[in-house]
């Protein structure tokens, strides 16, 4: 191929590709218009911008390649005459070589067995959780939460002594965290779940409520007393959303069995 083939190839490729970027942009934008959720929207109609402007550097490009890329391709690889070559002795081959050995495909060892990743499922807030949502659920986008530290104890500021293995029997457990750029009054939430096996997960202790902190610092933390079922030797994992953005994942496990205590019967005489 020569260098105006060429050039006129790439051209017409990068018309083809804007013409399926503009086509994405469309979809996305009118899936965009589909979803309640504002962050999902925000990034669909992000995703459609960067595919028009995808779209538009495309147009252009496919326009100044033959105009002005092909003659700059020139000054680097000038053309060059090919001459016509008129050959004048015909060789005629003598002998005609066979091969004598012939050889045979190896097995390849094929796996009986396939991995299958097992897909990571993305927090998201319970319906149930969202009817109790009383604050507005914009939040600021660069508001940020620091990892979240647990302990039995908490001084206000810091979480005393902080683990990630607690050993039963167990009142409370607070979760701990730094917080900045956050806006006070939009609603927030956390959510304890208990891992009950095979997948599945229990959801209890919960809090939402308008955020009462300020715009950033240290000694935010949510609190889980007495769970549903009580402190079950597990994994657990606690959930912190501002509106509807997941900010923030904390793990921590219980070792050790819940312990009933049963009263003692006082005959009476």
């Amino acid at each position: 191929m020569d260098i105006r083939s060429f050039v006129w190839a790439v051209a017409l490729f990068s018309i083809l590709g804007a013409y399926f970027a503009i086509r994405s942009a469309i979809k996305a934008m009118q899936a965009a218009r589909k979803v309640s959720f504002y962050s999902l929207r925000k990034q669909q109609n992000a995703s459609a911008w960067r595919l028009l402007f995808l779209c538009l550097a495309l147009i252009v490009f496919a326009f100044w390649l033959p105009n002005y890329g092909e003659p700059l391709i020139y000054v680097y690889y000038p053309p060059s005459l090919t001459p016509s070559l008129t050959p004048t002795i015909t060789l005629t081959p003598t002998i005609s070589l066979t091969p004598t050995i012939t050889l045979t495909p190896t097995l390849t060892n094929t796996p009986s067995v396939t991995d299958t990743p097992t897909p990571t499922s993305t927090p998201f807030l319970p319906s149930a959780i969202e009817a109790l949502f009383t604050g507005p659920v914009t939040p600021n986008p660069d508001a940020v939460f620091g990892a979240i530290q647990f302990s039995t104890n908490f001084d206000g500021v810091n979480a005393i002594a902080p683990q990630t293995t607690f050993q039963a029997p167990i009142n409370k457990i607070y979760g701990v965290f730094a917080y900045n750029n956050t806006i006070p009054g939009v609603q927030w939430s956390a959510l304890w779940w208990r891992d009950t096996g095979a997948g599945e997960r229990k959801l209890v202790c919960y809090e939402t409520q308008p955020w009462n902190g300020g715009t950033g610092g240290g000694g935010g933390y949510t609190e889980c007393e007495n769970p549903v079922g009580g402190w079950l030797a597990g994994d657990y994992e606690v959930q912190i959303f501002m509106g509807y953005d997941w900010k923030v994942i904390g793990r921590f496990t219980v070792f050790g069995e819940l312990t009933t205590l049963t009263p003692e019967i006082t005959p009476t005489p």
